[in-house]
This record gives C-alpha cells, sequence and structure tokens, in this order.
C-alpha cells in the first residue's frame, strides 16, 4: 500500500521568549539535517534566518523566517518567529498557517513573559507544541524548574520524556527514557554516541519513566489498558501516546539540551518527526462562499485554497508567502483572490530557506512557499481555484499602541516617503499610518518603540531617505464611565427640494467584555416598537454611532466600550431616509457623548524587570515614579524578578534609565495587558 507523501510533511514554527535560543535552535536544526554547512551563530551575525542587516545588528530577530530542510525522510517547513512582544503580529501570522510549534524555554529562567504570550497564541490557534528546555549548560539550569514553571504558569500537562545527563558546565547528553537509552555528545561532536544509562543513573532514570507511563495512562485509553495487563508499557506504545496526545494538546513532550553546544537537536528533530501532526492529522480547512462553510481536504487532487501570511519586497520582485492548504498549484496558473474578488497569476514558485531560494514547478497541499507575480495580494488573502472560490479567515491584526510623528528632511522627497511608508505598511499589517488632520503630519503607528525604530530605520537604509522623527506618543481610547437615558436627538434639514427628516432616542451606557477594564468595544441595538423606526433606518442608525466612534470628546480619540440602545423615533413620510438617519446616529451619540460621563484610557503593559539584589530599591523606586504598581517580587540565582503594571506612556526612555540606575546590569521585558483609567480622568 502506498503510503500518502503528506504523511512526511511538518510545518511547525520556533516559539519563545527573546534570547531563549530560537535562532540558535533553528541554525542547529539547519546544519543537522545539511541545510548548511557551517553553523551560524547570533553573535556574530551569520544566522540563516536572521538576515536582515537590523536583526543582525541588534541581535535579535524581527522578521518570521521560512526554512525548508528534510530530517529521516520528512520534509520539515519551519518558520523561526520573533521573541520581542513588539513584533508578535509577525507570530500570530505565523501561527495561523502552522500545524505544530516547538516552543524553546531557558533553562534558568523558565517560563518568560513572551513566551507565555506566545503559548497562549498558540492555544488560540490549537496549534499543538512540544517543548525545549534550552541552555542547559548554563550556571543555574534545571530542568525540573523549568518544568514546574511551565506547569504553573502556563498550565499543560508536560511530559518528560529526557532525564539529563551532567548539569550546568557538565551537561554532557540526556537518558531518553521511551527508551531507555542513553545519548551522550564529545565535545565538538556534531552528532550523539548512543549506550546504556550510567549506572549512577539507572534507579532514577526507572523512576522517572514510571512517572511518565502512569501519567500517558491516566489521559490515554490504549496505553492505560497496556498498563493494566502488564503494568509498563512498551516504547512503541509509549512513543504512539505521546504522539495522540501531543496532537490533542492533552499533554505537551518536554525535552532538553544546548542548542549553542548541539546538544539534543538531533532527539527533538525526531521528536518532530514522532509527534507532531503532519497536514493530514489536523481537520480540514474552513471557509466559506455566499455565506456558506466550506471544508477542504489536505488533498493535491482537490481545489486549490491557499492563504498568504507574509508579503516580503525585495530587490528582485515582490514575494508572496502561502499556506497551500488543498490542491495543486503550478507555476503560470491562473489564481483567484477570493478577497479582491480579482485573478492574479503565478510567475514562480520558489522553496524558501530565509533569503535564498531553489524554483519549483509546482507547490502542493501541506506546502509553505512564496511566490512571485501576484500584484495585490496581501497578508490574509485567500488564492483558490478560480472555478472553486473560497474565503478563509485571515490573520487577526493587532491594534497599534504607539505612534510617532514622520517627515522627509527634504520636501522634494515627501511623496518618496509616502511611497516608502505605504510598502511598510503592506509587508507589516501591526503597522499603520495616518495624517494629522490637525497638524497635517505623517503619523507612523506600531505596536512599540522598537517596532517604529525598526520601521523607520528601514526607511532610511533601504528607501535612501533623510527623515526626522518626532517623539513617540501613545494611543488612548476614550470610554463612557457613566452614560445617560432618553437622550433626544432631531436632524432637520430642509434647503429646497426633498429635505431630510430623523428623530431618535438613544440610551449609552458602559460596556466591558471579558472584563479587561477597557471595554470591549461597540454594541448597537434597538427596543423600538410598533415601526415607528423601520429596520432599514434602524441600520442607518448603528452606522452613524460607528462613525461617531472616531473621536471622542475628550481629545478626539476613538471610543471603546459602551452600548448604545436605540428606544424611539419618528419618521418623515417624504423627508426620512437612510442619509437622515445615519447624519442622525453620528451627531446624535456625539451629542451624547458629551452629555456623559467619560473616562480617558491609556494602555498599560506587565514590566518584568531582572536587577541585581543591591539595586531592587532604586528600580522599585523609579517604577513608583512612573505610575507603576509591583505585582510581584521573586528572588533567582542572585537576582530579583520584579513585576509591575505601569503606563505605556512612562515607559519611554527606560532602557537607558534601567541601565543607569543597575550599571548595566538590569534587563526588562514588556507586555500589553490592556488599557486603564488615566488619573483624574473622569470628565463631565
Amino acid at each position: 500500500m502506498r503510503t500518502n507523501p503528506l504523511t512526511t510533511v511538518r510545518n511547525l514554527g520556533i516559539l519563545a521568549h527573546v534570547d531563549a535560543g530560537k535562532t540558535t535552535v533553528t541554525e542547529r536544526i539547519l546544519y543537522l539535517t545539511g541545510t548548511t554547512h557551517k553553523r551560524g551563530e547570533v553573535h556574530d551575525g551569520t544566522t540563516v534566518t536572521d538576515f536582515d542587516p537590523q536583526e543582525r545588528d541588534r541581535g535579535i530577530t524581527i522578521f518570521a523566517a521560512a526554512v525548508s530542510c528534510a530530517w529521516a525522510g520528512h520534509r520539515i517547513n519551519l518558520i523561526d518567529t520573533p521573541g520581542h512582544v513588539d513584533f508578535a503580529d509577525e507570530v500570530e501570522r505565523s501561527l495561523r498557517v502552522l500545524d505544530g510549534a516547538v516552543a524553546v524555554f531557558d533553562a534558568v529562567a523558565g517560563v518568560e513573559p513572551q513566551s507565555e504570550s506566545v503559548w497562549r497564541q498558540a492555544d488560540r490557534h490549537g496549534v499543538p507544541r512540544i517543548a525545549f528546555v534550552n541552555k542547559m549548560d548554563r550556571a543555574g539550569a534545571d530542568l525540573d524548574t523549568a518544568v514546574a514553571s511551565i506547569r504553573e504558569r502556563l498550565h499543560p500537562v508536560p511530559l518528560v520524556v529526557q532525564l539529563p545527563i551532567g548539569t550546568e558546565d557538565g551537561f554532557t547528553g540526556v537518558v531518553d527514557l521511551p527508551r531507555m537509552r542513553a545519548l551522550v555528545w564529545a565535545d565538538g561532536a556534531d552528532t550523539a554516541e548512543e549506550g546504556p544509562v550510567p549506572g549512577t543513573l539507572r534507579e532514577e532514570a526507572a523512576r522517572r519513566r514510571r512517572l511518565l507511563e502512569e501519567a500517558v495512562a491516566e489521559r490515554h485509553p490504549g496505553a492505560l489498558e497496556e498498563f493494566c495487563d502488564r503494568e509498563t508499557l512498551t516504547a512503541a506504545t509509549l512513543t504512539g501516546a505521546l504522539r495522540d496526545l501531543t496532537r490533542t494538546g492533552d499533554g505537551v513532550v518536554v525535552l532538553c539540551g544546548s542548542a549553542y553546544r548541539n546538544r539534543g537537536v538531533e532527539p527533538l528533530l525526531d521528536a518532530v518527526v514522532a509527534y507532531l501532526p503532519s497536514p493530514l492529522d489536523v481537520p480540514p480547512v474552513r471557509g466559506t462562499h455566499d455565506g456558506a462553510e466550506r471544508e477542504r481536504p489536505a488533498d493535491p487532487a482537490a481545489p486549490m485554497a491557499a492563504l498568504a501570511f507574509k508579503v516580503n519586497a525585495t530587490p528582485t520582485g515582490r514575494l508572496t508567502y502561502l499556506r497551500v492548504y488543498s490542491g495543486t498549484i503550478g507555476k503560470g496558473d491562473t489564481v483567484w483572490d477570493a478577497g479582491t474578488r480579482r485573478t492574479e497569476r503565478i510567475g514562480r514558485i520558489l522553496r524558501v530557506r530565509a533569503d535564498r531560494h531553489d524554483p519549483l514547478e509546482r507547490a502542493v497541499a501541506g506546502d509553505i512557499v512564496a511566490v512571485v507575480g501576484l500584484k495585490t495580494a496581501r497578508a490574509g488573502s485567500t488564492l483558490c481555484a478560480p472555478g472553486a472560490p473560497l474565503l478563509l479567515e485571515p490573520p487577526g491584526v493587532a491594534e497599534p499602541v504607539v505612534h510617532v510623528a514622520v517627515e522627509a528632511r527634504r520636501s522634494t522627497e515627501t511623496d518618496r516617503l509616502a511611497a516608502a511608508l505605504a510598502r511598510l505598511t503592506e509587508e507589516d499589517p501591526s503597522l499603520a499610518v495616518r495624517t494629522d488632520p490637525e497638524t497635517a503630519q505623517t503619523v507612523l503607528s506600531g505596536m512599540g518603540e522598537l517596532h517604529l525604530e525598526v520601521a523607520v530605520e528601514r526607511v532610511r537604509r533601504e528607501y535612501g531617505l533623510e527623515v526626522t522623527v518626532g517623539r513617540p506618543g501613545v494611543a488612548y481610547r476614550e470610554t463612557v464611565g457613566e452614560g445617560v437615558t432618553g437622550f433626544v436627538h432631531r436632524h432637520v434639514k430642509q434647503d429646497g427640494g426633498s429635505g431630510q427628516f430623523a428623530h431618535i432616542v438613544l440610551d449609552v451606557e458602559p460596556w466591558e467584555q471579558d472584563g479587561d477594564g477597557a471595554g470591549g468595544g461597540f454594541v448597537f441595538r434597538s427596543t423600538v416598537v410598533g415601526g415607528r423606526v423601520p429596520q432599514e433606518y434602524v441600520r442607518a442608525v448603528e452606522a452613524g454611532c460607528r462613525d461617531a466612534l472616531a473621536e471622542g470628546p475628550l481629545g478626539g480619540h476613538p471610543v471603546t466600550g459602551l452600548r448604545v440602545t436605540l428606544t424611539d423615533g419618528q419618521t418623515h413620510v417624504k423627508d426620512s431616509s437612510d442619509t437622515a438617519f445615519r447624519t442622525a446616529g453620528r451627531f446624535g451619540l456625539r451629542d451624547a457623548l458629551r452629555a456623559s460621563g467619560m473616562i480617558l484610557l491609556e494602555p498599560v503593559v506587565e514590566v518584568t524587570v531582572t536587577v541585581p539584589e543591591d539595586g531592587v530599591g532604586g528600580v522599585l523606586g523609579d517604577l513608583a515614579a512612573r505610575r507603576g504598581r509591583v505585582t510581584g517580587s521573586d528572588p533567582r540565582g542572585g537576582a530579583v524578578v520584579v513585576t509591575a503594571t505601569v503606563p505605556l506612556a512612562e515607559l519611554f526612555g527606560y532602557a537607558t534609565r534601567l541601565r543607569s540606575r543597575t550599571q548595566g546590569r538590569g534587563t526588562f521585558t514588556a507586555r500589553p495587558t490592556g488599557y486603564a483609567p488615566a488619573p483624574a480622568a473622569v470628565v463631565r
């Protein structure tokens, strides 16, 4: 019986907090699979996936990079994702098209703020994961402590399948618990030597394998049956059960190693092949057409459906990265963009290895490839067979929270700057560009200071433009603290010919969703009875109210977190229309907000500061001066980890201040947590 080739495909991402070692893990995978012939190093700027000049200068991953390699007869399409919170949108777009992931954790720090964030992102997308505890050779590294932090902070069921051999600098290998064998890496060796479990570890290895068997048997019916019959599990049964638990999300396999020293990466690759799903193991992709939900199987013979998740402008042309969910795409094919409802032609198809590409004649279901020739497709666009339209759900786009004013130094280069910014927003949907109506300045918005710094630096380097950048500002919001009821607004306009008439009565009240404290957006409902306002006019009132949300009464910021109820109204036989009621909705809600008790909201972030013990006092005082609220303090290996909630506006320039207060020994990370009322913000 012939095996379906899709069973040998793995589409996975590498997820982690910044500096946990994602890119080093990726580099070792490429080296061990023969994709590269030299081990790239982040500190040397020689990595394959961090190929952008800014990534090499800063020593961090900024852009998700796709690579393809082969291991044990399997094709692995791998995406190295950013670890910095400012680039979480890159992670979101990658997770949308992946079937599995490897979450990398620091063996000393355990679960860090951004590793928690990316884990939650993977939860939302239902992506199966295995965990790799990296940097086992560091001072203070402890597998059990790292696993405990995974269990306590992320709440999965960790299934530890390895026991480290040696500690810290003496870490030399692992005991493979399912097969009860030792894998040891000699200094400078690329591959492990297999042997029996060392005598000093046999008792501990047997105890841990027993714990693993019990944990698996509790959650897997097939394993439980064998465990009850034999009081143990064979390696084949244990491996099969681990695979099932991983793919259903009922357990997370945990491995360990030191990617920098090339120890533990081969078992990680084996685990990717053994436990993570192929395109056939995940549910068929679901989309819509003409309001009806449709499914497309992962079958090269089915009608084609693919999702664009990344766009990149290169010197040789515009690259659009696709995940092909079903069907086959051939070079020169015509495809249908379901969003723009127009056809596009595939010029070339490329197998991707970061910034290098190999031409392909076709791509089939399960592939992640780049294509050349698409003119209008954006990240989130659905491409499908013209004769079988389907619209897939696009990745979510985060709302920008920081903005800067950007101007070209030479007035003659204003148009070039506009074109450059348009190109950046095309490649990165989490960037936004607008013109300030009061100052006529161009405003660039993004997810954080670093995000905007990188974008502006790209304008300078790639487009050769000299730009002036204003001081960063934050994206405030307004919400209703105390609403109004029975607010009457009458719109009457008579200037010859048919006039406009609309009479509406509104109730405005606060509305929160998910308890995030920032409000949950906007809800509109109608309680009008007796046909006093026809349904088509009700929809026009809702549209007008949504128009009014763009600018609030406190400072012209977007309004969120309110519920508007249309309770009554009147119409005129001749002069009432959709336009009249939409205008009434817009100006009526605007006036109602002025009459309400409004609250100004500011974005807040959770800050995690790691500082030497002798610098804690100064850091706590500085956080208090920045209106920070300390939520925790945890001693960790001669340092103290302080967590606090701080308004984003108070964090500009904090990195420099922290370095000066701690003689360069302090570090911090921040992740958005929502919005909170700004001080003295209730205004009548």
